[in-house]
């Protein structure tokens, strides 16, 4: 199993260690309560080295960017940040990745830590026939999320990196560092990318302030999900387009090409089997990934992608991929959770409002 630049640190917090996406990875520190609610207050930090790391430079950067993205960067100013898919050819989702522009022909990708090898290999596939150097970065790069709305004064005042300055979904280097302001809570937030040495400093001078509380991956999933945002193999996978996930804003289907157009133009014209819905529970019990979800009637419709009973908002919501015809707000459904049946309704995805700066 791999481990971050940081899994020592995690071990000598007495974090409960358990394996994500190939690698051994801290769930919790304390309990997810806390870690959460240090998040959704003051500021939280989370070790999400794992993640993946794809450069892009050459004259054909930008136009194989816009080959394998749903999004469009076509003359993005330096600096900004891009959210989509990569797609195959039938509009299945390959993963979704945030894009940087770094500058000219140059793009930064990061990718989700459990599909690194397979987004490389595709990757590589598709960059046949384009004038590029495509580099995998991943073992190059830890990365730091702090996240927060303290996040700011955290990041310039512990760490001394200048952030202010940032807008919601930018990015600039300070020297050999990547910070950028995106954030996958809800909270305000920044993500420093750097080599080893310099995250293992980052994360000495966060703990040791006082001012950020470590945050395993536990609360990484309950923070995402009361704002309605996608993991990947749960709220989307091959099987699972972006226009089925309720991600068209992110799908440029006015861009001269890239892979799986056709396919998401169609279902974008034609409408889909299925969709990603919110469901809120009238009781207490818990929904969980692959609980069966069914109609008035007791008949299965779909199935929950991810669900809580949610810390910030003491709610038992889902979210869950139904048959189409089901997915309007206000329309009743179940929740099949072990041998009971629980009552609820189709609700908006997002639990929760999000605290960006925008």
């Amino acid at each position: 199993m791999k481990q971050t630049c940081l899994y020592d640190k995690h071990v000598a917090l007495g974090a409960l260690m358990s394996p994500f996406a190939g690698f051994d990875m801290p769930i919790q520190y304390t309990n997810i309560t806390d870690e959460h609610q240090a998040v959704r207050t003051a500021c939280g930090v989370f070790d999400v080295s794992h993640m993946g790391e794809v450069t892009v430079r050459g004259v054909d950067a930008e136009r194989y960017v816009q080959h394998i993205f749903t999004n469009d960067v076509k003359d993005a100013p330096k600096g900004k940040i891009f959210y989509g898919m990569m797609c195959y050819e039938d509009g299945g989702t390959v993963d979704d990745l945030l894009v940087y522009k770094m500058g000219d022909g140059d793009f930064f990708l990061v990718i989700n830590a459990a599909n690194i090898d397979k987004d490389w290999a595709w990757m590589q596939e598709q960059a046949k026939g384009f004038n590029i150097d495509l580099q995998n970065r991943s073992n190059d790069y830890g990365q730091l999320a702090v996240q927060g709305p303290e996040a700011e004064q955290v990041v310039e005042q512990v760490l001394g990196l200048a952030c202010k300055e940032l807008e919601f979904y930018t990015v600039k280097t300070i020297g050999d560092v990547i910070v950028s302001r995106t954030g996958y809570t809800g909270e305000d937030g920044f993500e420093i990318y750097a080599g080893p040495n310099y995250i293992n400093e980052c994360w000495d001078k966060l703990i040791q302030s006082g001012r950020c509380k470590p945050c395993g991956l536990g609360c990484r999933d309950t923070l995402r999900f009361e704002v309605g945002l996608p993991l990947y193999g749960d709220e989307l996978s091959q099987d699972i387009s972006p226009i089925m996930a309720g991600l068209g804003i992110f799908v440029k289907l006015d861009k001269e090409e890239f892979v799986g157009k056709e396919a998401l133009l169609k279902q974008k014209t034609e409408g889909v089997a299925k969709k990603l819905v919110g469901i809120e529970l009238q009781d207490k019990a818990i929904p969980r990934h692959g609980y069966s979800v069914l109609n008035a009637d007791g008949e299965t419709v779909g199935e929950v992608t991810t669900g809580y009973h949610t810390i910030s908002s003491d709610k038992s919501v889902c979210m869950a991929l139904v048959d189409s015809s089901y997915a309007k707000l206000g329309t009743p459904l179940q929740v099949q959770i072990r041998k009971k049946v629980f009552a609820g309704e189709v609700v908006k995805k997002r639990f929760y409002d999000k605290h960006y700066k925008k």
